[in-house]
C-alpha cells in the first residue's frame, strides 16, 4: 500500500491510543522509520523462532504499514509546521505595518472626536494594551466606533474605506497570528496525530525487538538485528566525546 493508504488504514487505531501513552519521538522520525523497515526485513527471516514467544507473522507484516502511516503523518505535520514558519515570517512583515495603521487611525479619531468627551473616552479605552492581540482587537474596535459615529469623521473628510480596511486587516491578522503561534486547530491536530502514529509504531517495534533479544540472546549474529543502530551510534559518539574530554 501507499503511505496515504497505510495512514487511512491505521488512523482509527492511532487515534484510539490513550493520551497518557503518547510520547514525542526521542529520535529523528526518518531514522525511526528506517529502523522499523529494517526490522521488518530482519524479523521475516526469524518468523518461526519469534512465533514461539508470541510474535506473529501479522505483527511482522504490520511493521511497514505502521511505518507508512507514520511517514504520512510526519509529512502532514511537516507541511503544517512549514506553514507556521511562513506565518511567522509574514507576521514579522505585517505586524509593524498594522501597528502603524492602528496608531494613525487612533490619532484621527482623537482629532475628530476631540470635542466629545464620551467618544474620547471610548478611544482611550481602545488604546489600553499594546500586545499583538490588543492591536488586532483595536483595529476591529476602531472600525465599529467609526461606523457608529460618522459625523465628526465626515467633518474632517475622513476616508471611510479605512474603517473597512481596519476590520478586514483584523480578521486577516488574527489568522496569521494564530498560525504563527501554532494555535490553529489543524496544526495542533497534525502534531498530535504524528506523535500518536510514531507511538503506535514504536510499541510494535519495541515488542518485536524485546522478543528477538530474548530468543537470540545466545546468537550474536541474529541478535544484532534487534537493537537500534541509531542509539548505538549515539552511544559511541558520547563515549568518543567523553574520551576526548578526559584526555
Amino acid at each position: 500500500m501507499s503511505n496515504i493508504e497505510d495512514y487511512n488504514a491505521k488512523l482509527e487505531t492511532i487515534k484510539a491510543i490513550p493520551v497518557e501513552e503518547v510520547k514525542e519521538p526521542a529520535m529523528p522520525v526518518d531514522a525511526s522509520l528506517q529502523e522499523a523497515e529494517n526490522l521488518h526485513h530482519w524479523s521475516m527471516d526469524d518468523a518461526e523462532a519469534l512465533k514461539v514467544v508470541g510474535v506473529t507473522m501479522a505483527m511482522i507484516t504490520d511493521l511497514p504499514v505502521c511505518a507508512g502511516a507514520c511517514r504520512e503523518a510526519q509529512s502532514i505535520w511537516n507541511k503544517d509546521f512549514r506553514s507556521q514558519k511562513d506565518a511567522e515570517k509574514l507576521w514579522g512583515v505585517q505586524a509593524p505595518l498594522a501597528f502603524d495603521f492602528r496608531n494613525d487611525l487612533l490619532q484621527t479619531l482623537r482629532f475628530a472626536y476631540r470635542k466629545d468627551t464620551s467618544l474620547l473616552g471610548r478611544v482611550a479605552a481602545i488604546t489600553d494594551g499594546n500586545t499583538n492581540a490588543d492591536m488586532i482587537q483595536d483595529l476591529n474596535d476602531i472600525a465599529v466606533l467609526g461606523r457608529e459615529n460618522p459625523a465628526p469623521l465626515t467633518a474632517i473628510s475622513f476616508d471611510f474605506t479605512q474603517l473597512d480596511l481596519a476590520a478586514t486587516r483584523a480578521d486577516e491578522l488574527a489568522d496569521v497570528l494564530a498560525e504563527a503561534n501554532g494555535d490553529k486547530a489543524d496544526q495542533n491536530e497534525s502534531k498530535i496525530i504524528r506523535d500518536r502514529a510514531h507511538t503506535h509504531l514504536k510499541m510494535l517495534v519495541d515488542e518485536i525487538r524485546e522478543a528477538g533479544k530474548y530468543v537470540f540472546r545466545k546468537n550474536k549474529d541474529r541478535l544484532k538485528g534487534y537493537s537500534s543502530q541509531y542509539w548505538k551510534k549515539q552511544s559511541h559518539k558520547k563515549k568518543d566525546s567523553d574520551s576526548q574530554i578526559s584526555e
